[in-house]
């Protein structure tokens, strides 16, 4: 079944502002949740107009979306994705809070655990490391769920029901809106939704659940990758309560080599030859990333001739196979003669004339 165009599902134009977006998003809003409404089958369209408002309301993901459209956007973003960050005050606009049967709507009753933060690490790597693949130990700081506690905060695992609560974690209120009272089971603010609270605090993370901890982690590089590349680490970033980990980036900065030049999976080197092996025709040895190579110079060389040693280049990162390498001959035309080469040299000249 193909999806509905965002841009179609709010009515708005490709080139809506983020202030059109959100007025489209908050009238449809109110018509179709299923709180004002009181009507359990408006569910289904409230869900996809808070999807294409998610979308749209992201640069990132409306990048993405207006060049890939949703075959290409629904491939790289999943339902968890495309509702992460999705910003709730707007609720607030309607007189709601944050509440329970949001996430119910959106998730199928199933609220989304909250995530730690990305982290990034800039790592420099050798060229030939770069080509050949690697492996890194890096050392990061970030923050760990408690080894003592195992992420409870609590000291032996002592623990308390909440008063407020009655150790349900859940609260019910009233709320009155332009659109008439409306009862909604809310978290409790005191327990933050855990029906508990702590007795005794954990000595080591004094209750915090998390600690500060330099964590030493292996990366491993393929062989292939290029300047600006990133390697994901799922769950090595930011630990956080009640939550799950956020991932580590490990972004790629290849160092400039002293012989060669890289464009895509090819190199490119600069090779000085004697105007005599330009005239003459010979063999001679390059360096290539794996060790010397030869190369036939044909006779009648011009100098900012390119030659291709084929496969020689850097092994493709997506896909099958190498790159070549290609090799420019520089002739290097002596400056200064002695009285020998010099006759040598204009009796040459002369013989083709």
């Amino acid at each position: 079944m193909t999806k509905e165009d965002y841009y179609e599902i709010l009515g708005i134009p490709g080139n809506a502002s983020k202030e059109e977006i959100k007025k489209a998003y908050k009238n449809l809003a109110k018509k179709y949740h299923p709180d004002i409404t009181k009507d359990k089958s408006t569910e289904a369209k409230f869900k996809e107009v808070s999807e294409a408002y998610a979308v749209l309301s992201d640069d990132q993901k409306r990048a993405q979306y207006d060049q890939f459209g949703h075959e290409g956007f629904d491939q790289r973003f999943s339902q968890e994705d495309i509702f992460r960050n999705f910003n709730f005050d707007v609720f607030r606009d309607f007189g709601f809070g944050d509440f329970d049967n949001i996430f119910d709507v959106f998730f199928g009753g199933r609220r989304t655990r909250r995530r730690g933060a990305d982290l990034r690490y800039d790592l420099e790597v050798a060229f030939e490391e770069s080509a050949f693949g690697t492996k890194k130990q890096i050392q990061i700081p970030r923050n760990e769920i408690c080894s003592t506690c195992e992420g409870s905060g609590a000291h032996n695992n002592n623990f308390e029901n909440c008063n407020t609560c009655n150790g349900s974690g859940k609260v019910r209120q009233a709320i009155r809106t332009p659109f008439g009272a409306i009862t909604q089971v809310a978290t409790c603010n005191k327990c933050h939704g855990e029906g508990k609270l702590i007795k005794e605090r954990c000595k080591t993370c004094k209750g915090r659940r998390i600690i500060e901890k330099t964590r030493t982690i292996s990366v491993k590089i393929p062989a292939g990758v290029n300047n600006g590349n990133q390697i994901r680490l799922a769950g090595e970033g930011e630990a956080i309560e009640n939550g799950t980990t956020g991932d580590l980036y490990v972004v790629l900065h290849v160092l400039p080599h002293k012989l060669f030049q890289r464009e895509g999976d090819d190199i490119y080197l600069d090779i000085p030859i004697k105007f005599t092996t330009a005239i003459l025709g010979a063999k001679i040895e390059v360096p290539t990333l794996e060790g010397k190579a030869k190369l036939k110079i044909p006779a009648g060389t011009q100098s900012h001739t390119i030659f291709k040693l084929k496969g020689l280049g850097i092994k493709r990162l997506q896909g099958y196979g190498q790159g070549d390498q290609y090799v420019r001959t520089i002739v290097n035309i002596p400056k200064t003669l002695n009285k020998t080469q010099k006759k040598l040299l204009s009796d040459l000249d002369k013989s083709f004339s």
